[in-house]
């Protein structure tokens, strides 16, 4: 009897603890950080990494291992979040998440190193939504505009810092850091939240969509497949290639007819009749495949034709980091007196210059132009996604926010992971396409790219060897940008359509 009148006195002291508003924010900050840098970081660090660890031709796997599971366990960790709360979750995810970061860390092959990054990104599928519903649980709507400012703009300062600290670490340390620098972050973030956030749930009996969830995966990684390993590794009209396009159509469909029939679904699609949400979302996946198509392969650029040191490589995708907190601090300003419509048009303008900037790219015009078209893509970002978020968490009500956010961001990373691989599998094919017509398909490969990463290599390369290279590296590069500029026009007309009335 003592024992459980103990019990509810301490239930009823919990329940009287109040959420530190302010050291919760800065520990979801602090949360979101870690996982935003590490796309930014590591593409500063790979060229370095390819170097240690070889592979070019596995290069885009690296991003797109992370960003596959990160998209997959974003909507289980979202729904996950509305039925046991978003404090347990958030602490789980932030633990699987740093536990990936020390294997990464300790790869020593790139092989390794794509296993290790699916780990990290079973992790981090759970900081970025999780985070964004946090802020919406504890804020107004009124409040909310301003502080998801914030947040987007913890994007931005990650987009900023990742580059910078990654060519500083990859320089005069070991790209290795690069991965294990979350750790002391990763575990201020879970003392911080367990000790200030409490919240108080009615515990409901969980009904998850595993159905779902593991259709959903199977068909996304067997997209990314076609799109990494077409026309490089196995031949369009392989067997193999056909077979993954088969698989990923007959289980996105039934993941479709899944989600339509299950209690709680993954991916609640009656949000979906919203036009502003349907829109914000589809937008989220074409703005996606920009974000990645950038920042992966400009560092390559920046390194192995303008022949840069890392650091420089860096700075050039910082600004887009710059561009993007100042762009969604205004927009937090203005959304509520211009509307979400005009804020949005403002951001697929910004997207539009930008990406022209990266379409006509010369190895002559150098990092600044380059940093330049980055901070455009930035303000455009910054722009779009705040008026994005704050227009879907409006739309919904609690028990939905956790999955409408999940959903906003899953397509946001799908945007990605089919971008890594779509733009990766761009790149390869051009490189090799190029290396064919130079004659030298017979020395060269894909890897051979590796060589311009790193300055020793390069100086061991022949002037005819390095210069089909770089012009191959070159061609490719402008072949992706064109089609990253596509994806900026598509944005643009899909934001067009967003109802004017708000």
């Amino acid at each position: 009897m003592g024992v459980a009148l103990e019990k509810n006195d301490k239930k009823l002291k919990s329940e009287k603890k109040k959420t530190h508003r302010p050291f919760v924010l800065a520990a979801v900050m602090l949360a979101m950080f870690m996982a935003a840098v590490e796309a930014t970081i590591v593409s500063t660090a790979m060229p370095a990494i390819a170097a240690d660890l070889g592979g070019f031709s596995l290069y885009s796997w690296v991003f797109s291992s992370y960003l596959l599971m990160n998209a997959v366990t974003v909507l289980i960790y979202g729904k996950l979040s509305d039925i046991f709360g978003r404090k347990p979750i958030i602490i789980i995810g932030i633990s699987i998440f740093l536990v990936g970061s020390i294997l990464c860390g300790l790869a020593v092959s790139i092989e390794m190193l794509i296993l290790f990054r699916f780990i990290q990104g079973f992790g981090a599928g759970a900081v970025m939504p999780i985070a964004s519903t946090i802020v919406g649980d504890m804020y107004t709507k009124e409040e909310r505009a301003k502080i998801q400012g914030y947040l987007s703009s913890v994007w931005g300062i990650s987009a900023v810092l990742g580059p910078a600290i990654g060519g500083l670490l990859v320089q005069f340390v070991s790209w290795r850091y690069v991965f294990w620098i979350n750790v002391p972050l990763g575990l201020l973030a879970i003392l911080v939240i367990s000790l200030y956030l409490h919240e108080g749930i009615e515990k409901k009996k969980p009904s998850i969509d595993y159905k779902g969830a593991f259709l959903l995966f199977v068909s996304i990684s067997s997209l990314m497949f076609v799109l990494v390993e077409g026309g490089v590794h196995w031949a369009w009209n392989s067997m193999v290639i056909i077979t993954c396009i088969f698989i990923f159509a007959i289980t996105f469909l039934l993941f479709i007819i899944q989600e339509t029939k299950a209690v709680d679904p993954m991916m609640p699609f009656n949000i979906w009749k919203e036009r502003p949400i349907l829109i914000a979302n589809v937008t989220s996946l074409t703005t996606g495949v920009m974000l990645i198509g950038i920042s992966s392969f400009l560092p390559a650029f920046v390194q192995g034709v303008m022949e840069k040191p890392p650091i420089i490589a860096g700075f050039t995708l910082t600004t887009m980091s710059i561009g993007w907190p100042i762009a969604a601090t205004i927009a937090g300003r203005i959304l509520l007196k211009v509307g979400f419509r005009t804020t949005s048009i403002i951001g697929g303008i910004a997207l539009i210059a930008g990406s022209i900037i990266f379409m006509t790219l010369n190895p002559e015009d150098g990092p600044l132009w380059a940093a330049f078209g980055s901070f455009m893509i930035g303000v455009g970002m910054g722009f779009s996604t705040t008026a994005f978020i704050v227009s879907i968490q409006s739309n919904v009500e609690w028990k939905q926010r956790g999955a409408a956010t999940a959903a906003n961001m899953f397509m946001r990373t799908l945007g990605s992971t089919v971008g890594a691989a779509l733009l990766g599998g761009i790149l390869n094919s051009k490189l090799q396409k190029h290396f064919q017509e130079s004659g030298m398909a017979d020395q060269l490969t894909v890897d051979s790219t590796t060589a311009l990463m790193d300055e020793q290599s390069r100086q061991q390369l022949t002037d005819a060897t390095k210069m089909v290279l770089q012009e191959g590296l070159t061609t490719s590069l402008n072949t992706v940008y064109f089609v990253v500029s596509l994806f900026a026009v598509v944005s643009f007309v899909l934001i067009i359509l967003l109802p004017k009335k708000e």
